[in-house]
């Protein structure tokens, strides 16, 4: 067995010892409870509450869970019709209640939460209401929680915050057993790299918004995720790792036979958690250990995964009792190997990575080299070698059995998926910056060589369709670097500003040095052009950038890891930093002014649960 890497040991023994107390209080949350869950168990809830909570199930199970009683399992879904990831899910919770009677347990829709897909609000208004639907979504999954009748939850999701939020409300309900179930990404359709092009053919005046649309749709075709490897791909990746969902679930598309068997088979594992004797039962608080927690922070590291789990990860951390915070992420990030192109970094998506290799591959590399902790517990059972088996395509003639098979030997395509011993990189894909102007994140394995040092004069705006406005007025012809303030958390709830890509890439492509700095987020797809984003402390928080001026001279440095204002330090102190009156109504916006003023920073999540 290969010892664990000195520095990723380092990380999680450093993790443990900063969250002693606040990881023991979250325990002792667990156990009462949990010891209240078992009081009620023997003595049984009033039976007007029981009343309730059975009344609707099948004649069926109503007699099952009376007379025996059995175990009781919640089903909390994110389906909706606009999410074509979550488009498959519809017909789920027909599945599960079907399956999970044949292991002596019934299963009850408890939730639906909100979902919203940030594809169709780039650029929009309603971006603004985006990060805040995490916490939305995390109470919302506390609430179908609350009526305490379950032994186990099903929390079905896919994308951008909604995984990471159903994740946080399971983890207030930490003492019950979850397993996450997925529905796979669409087919490739139109490449993303053709859809690049056509994107910034448009933003260079060369095509128009007709062939935009037929691009755009021949790229998002049918149901399932987006198949670039953004936010709710690594949502998967690291759910895998997580050992939260089954094995090889990440990755296989809606459509296909085996999608549906393995849902049947979370069906089985949840059943078996909790049919676990009381005194042997354990709940998803207790296997996110910190352990679990770097495991996922490494697996993003190695896929060069989305920016947003700089956050995501960070805030579900702390909903554990663990205070993960940038520093971790960073010191992660040197020792981790980057094993994977694919798009932004690459031209390969998502079912190009499962077609050669895929998770199972990953997580075994990961293992093998020391990168991954192996003693944790999963869905399926303690120890995540189990997640180096890989589904088999062979169903054999009665298609009703899923097999699995060993993790391929060699990768089967190494411009998209590589060895740990000959990594694209040595380090992963996301660095940390700092300097005078706060910290940022970085999404290092997207960006050249060539591009990731840019010094140059700053052209400062307050909002993002402003850059284009310069952009389309030929304004921004030079090297630049475009910094975009008061699009933080307590600004503007921190909108993606992804509709700046191709502009910017634009710029890129005809010689420039440019670059990106913001207190807002970019998409799980940032691209090739160097964004400092995340900028904490944010603008309208104290942060310098509120005191930047057009002209001042930024020096970006990704691989030196360094952002900063080459401005004298007395003249910083001397300016008035700008204020900017922002609007909040309509589209929604004005009821989510106490998450604007609550809400935390973005190195400590992002949130206003905690």
């Amino acid at each position: 067995m290969t010892p664990i890497h000195p520095i990723v040991a380092k990380v999680a023994a450093d993790l443990a010892a900063r969250s002693v107390d606040s990881r023991a209080a979250y325990l002792k949350r667990l156990l009462l409870q949990r010891d209240a869950r078992r009081e009620r168990l023997r003595h049984r809830l009033a039976a007007t509450n029981l009343a309730h909570g059975y009344a609707a199930l099948p004649n069926g199970d109503k007699l099952r869970v009376v007379s025996e009683p059995v175990p009781m399992l919640a089903i909390v879904s994110a389906y909706n019709d606009v999410l074509s990831a979550h488009q498959p899910l519809e017909n789920y919770p027909q599945i599960i209640r079907e399956e999970t009677r044949k292991f002596a347990a019934v299963a009850q829709f408890a939730g639906g939460v909100p979902a919203m897909c940030d594809g169709v609000t780039q650029g929009q208004p309603g971006m603004e209401l985006s990060l805040f639907s995490r916490d939305v979504i995390a109470m919302s999954t506390a609430v179908a929680l609350s009526h305490d009748l379950y032994d186990g939850a099903f929390l079905l999701g896919v994308c951008d915050k909604i995984v990471p939020g159903l994740l946080l409300g399971a983890l207030s309900f930490g003492h019950l057993p979850a397993v996450f179930i997925p529905a796979g990404p669409m087919p490739t359709g139109l490449s993303n790299t053709d859809k690049s092009k056509v994107r910034k053919a448009v933003a260079a005046g060369k095509a128009g918004q007709e062939e935009l649309l037929k691009s755009e749709m021949a790229a998002y075709h049918t149901s399932g995720t987006c198949t670039f490897y953004g936010t709710a791909n690594s949502n998967q990746m690291l759910l895998e790792a997580m050992g939260l969902m089954v094995p090889g679930a990440a990755f296989v598309q809606p459509m296909d036979p085996r999608r549906e068997l393995l849902t049947r088979a979370a069906c089985k594992a949840l059943a078996e958690q909790a049919r676990k004797r009381a005194s042997e039962r354990t709940g998803i608080g207790e296997w996110v250990d910190e352990k679990v927690i770097v495991n996922a922070i490494v697996t993003l590291l190695a896929t060069g995964g989305s920016t947003n789990h700089t956050m995501h990860w960070v805030a579900i951390a702390r909903a554990a009792g663990w205070q993960l915070t940038w520093d971790d992420i960073d010191r992660l990030s040197a020792a981790t190997p980057l094993l994977t192109r694919l798009y932004p970094n690459g031209e390969a998506d998502v079912n190009d990575f499962d077609r050669v290799g895929g998770a199972s591959f990953l997580i075994r590399e990961l293992l093998d080299a020391g990168r991954l902790f192996d003693d944790v517990e999963t869905v399926v059972g303690r120890g995540l070698r189990a997640y180096t088996q890989r589904v088999a395509r062979s169903l054999g003639a009665d298609l009703a059995a899923l097999g699995f098979e060993p993790a391929f030997a060699q990768s089967g395509d190494d411009t998209v998926l590589r060895s740990a011993e000959n990594p694209f990189s040595h380090e992963g894909g996301i660095n940390v910056l700092k300097g005078n102007l706060g910290q940022a994140v970085v999404k290092v394995s997207a960006v050249a060589k060539e591009h990731r040092v840019v010094r140059a004069p700053a052209v400062v705006f307050n909002e993002q369709s402003d850059v284009l406005t310069a952009f389309n007025a030929g304004e921004l012809n030079r090297d630049c670097i475009v910094v975009v303030r008061f699009q933080g958390p307590k600004s503007r709830g921190m909108p993606e500003l992804h509709k700046l890509t191709p502009a910017l890439s634009l710029l890129l492509d005809r010689g420039h040095k440019v670059a990106l700095v913001t207190d807002g987020r970019m998409s799980g797809a940032s691209g090739k052009v160097p964004a400092a984003i995340h900028v904490t402390p944010e603008a309208s928080d104290g942060g310098l950038l509120a005191k930047l001026r057009d002209g001042d001279m930024i020096e970006f440095d990704c691989e030196g890891r360094v952002l900063r204002a080459h401005v004298d330090a007395d003249v910083l102190a001397s300016r008035e930093a700008v204020s900017f009156d922002l609007s909040h109504d309509g589209w929604g916006r004005e009821m989510f002014g106490v998450f604007r003023e609550r809400v935390g920073t973005a190195d400590t999540g992002a949130t206003v649960l905690f």
